[in-house]
């Protein structure tokens, strides 16, 4: 078979890579894409076997993505699903390298982050398309003779012939234009001196590029003071190496606050009863206010998750509103039963949450999105399952207005103060804030108090006055007892 070499890499005028392709990728990442999109790889960017990758001078995370790279033999503008095959010359196999470190830059683009030199290695054989059938394929990646990647084309999300056919509908692809096709799971991050080899061959094992060999080397030259500059937290960190295991973090045990039966406790009172009993104890300020549900037939109860914005300055904007910002940091982060507050200062002309955003939190699984600026996109926000607490609609975008500027501190949302990891309750009556020192006992007797007033009514559908029934005199408590004990026997 042929070889990857120069001249194929010459050829290559564009790369086009998907982002998620593979159910077990899907699965991984918490999301499956209704439709392929895609990013460009830069063509400076491409490699051929043996050869060294650096990873940048300041950076931590090189992450490695094993894929199925296909190269285009014929141009292909406009073509079918039924004939874009055709149009296909060879497969081979890829890495699509990159540095999670700058993750943030560029808008999501990924040019700096994928786009290095030697980013994508090719090769080193080149298998003729039309001698594999493309659902039949297997791809596998080691790391440091490990192997970390093995899967199949069985049941990609998007089979090859379509992504080719989809492309061109608005672009030409043209001879030598190589598709990066995607990665499953086990996707991972390399540290210099660690091998990486990549292999893609046909089921039956007949056919075979051979494996694509990269050694990983450490650069030397630091970034410029000019441009971005790597930087990484917990959540890159999770999602380079695919799991907080895998990163050696910390277990999240934030939910530690909020049991399974505390949990339960809490959605079987009201909001009102709550706020009687946190006033007992003289907590009147833990009312989120003004705010209005997408969903008020729904009680709430999760842990909260803070963002914070501050007011729009142009430069400031420059800096901290583009890439992967705070606002996308704390949406892509947002675990199971959390509940995303987000400080917006009260401000009702513009959005700070729109339709992408909402949906990508109900995905993670967020219990609710409260904050106390504009929602937009709305009536699409407001058909989603996940409840939203909003000021008004309104159509402007978060720039005009807004700088995402941080996430997971204490903030003010609706007129009171919410911490990471306060206790949020929301039901048609409103949202309150429960420190979680207080949960449980305020949770206890609120049942107790349910259980009286449920007697109270009962009391006064059989026509009895409140005087001393509400609240409970010493003659109607021992009622009451009595009341309850029967209860209980029952």
């Amino acid at each position: 078979m042929e070889q990857v070499n120069g001249d194929t890499l010459a050829a290559a005028r564009k790369v086009i890579a998907v982002h998620i392709n593979y159910p077990s990728r899907a699965a991984q990442r918490g999301r499956t894409p209704a439709q392929p999109s895609y990013f460009l790889k830069p063509s400076s960017s491409l490699t051929v076997s043996g050869n060294t990758v650096e990873r940048p001078a300041g950076c931590e995370l090189l992450g490695y993505e094993g894929e199925i790279a296909l190269v285009i033999g014929k141009a292909a503008r406009r073509v079918s699903i039924e004939d874009a095959w055709s149009h296909v010359a060879a497969i081979t196999a890829s890495n699509d390298l990159g540095v999670y470190d700058l993750r943030y830059a560029d808008k999501g683009s990924n040019l700096r982050s994928k786009g290095g030199d030697g980013f994508t290695p090719v090769g080193p054989a080149l298998i003729p398309a039309d001698a594999v059938d493309p659902a039949k394929l297997r791809i596998r990646t080691w790391h440091n003779r490990e192997l970390v990647q093995d899967d199949t084309t069985q049941d990609l999300l998007f089979p090859f012939a379509r992504l080719v056919a989809d492309l061109s509908q608005l672009l030409s692809l043209e001879e030598g234009d190589i598709i990066l096709t995607g990665t499953p799971a086990g996707a991972s991050v390399a540290a210099p001196g660690d091998v990486l080899e990549v292999e893609v061959g046909t089921l039956d094992g007949t056919l075979t590029t051979g494996r694509l060999v990269t050694r990983v080397e450490e650069g030397t030259t630091p970034f410029a003071d000019f441009g971005a500059r790597p930087k990484v937290d917990d959540l890159q960190r999770e999602e380079a190496y695919g799991s907080r295991a895998a990163a050696g973090l910390p277990a999240a045990d934030a939910a530690s606050a909020l049991s399974p039966e505390l949990k339960a406790k809490l959605e079987s009172v009201c909001t009102a009863t709550l706020s009687s009993q946190l006033r007992k104890r003289g907590l009147n300020n833990v009312s989120i206010d003004g705010l209005t549900s997408t969903r008020p037939e729904k009680r709430v109860v999760g842990l909260a998750r803070t963002l914070r914005y501050v007011p729009n300055r142009e430069d400031l904007f420059k800096t901290h509103g583009g890439g992967f910002n705070a606002q996308k940091r704390a949406i892509d982060s947002v675990n199971e039963g959390e509940i995303l507050v987000m400080e917006a200062r009260g401000e009702k002309g513009t959005g700070t949450i729109g339709d992408i955003l909402a949906l990508r939190a109900q995905v993670r699984g967020a219990a609710a999105i409260i904050t106390d600026g504009g929602v937009r996109d709305f009536s699409t926000v407001a058909a989603m399952e996940l409840p939203t607490y909003y000021a008004n609609p309104h159509p402007a975008v978060l720039g005009r207005r807004h700088i995402p500027w941080d996430t997971d501190i204490t903030i003010a949302c609706g007129g009171t103060t919410v911490q990471p990891g306060d206790i949020i309750v929301a039901d048609a009556d409103g949202i309150l804030v429960i420190p979680p020192a207080l949960a449980e006992e305020v949770a206890d007797d609120s049942i107790v108090q349910e259980r009286e007033e449920t007697f109270i009514a009962e009391m006064v559908e059989q026509g009895h006055s409140v005087d001393g029934l509400y609240p409970l005199n010493a003659e109607w408590r021992a009622r009451y007892n009595e009341w309850e004990a029967g209860k209980v026997n029952d």
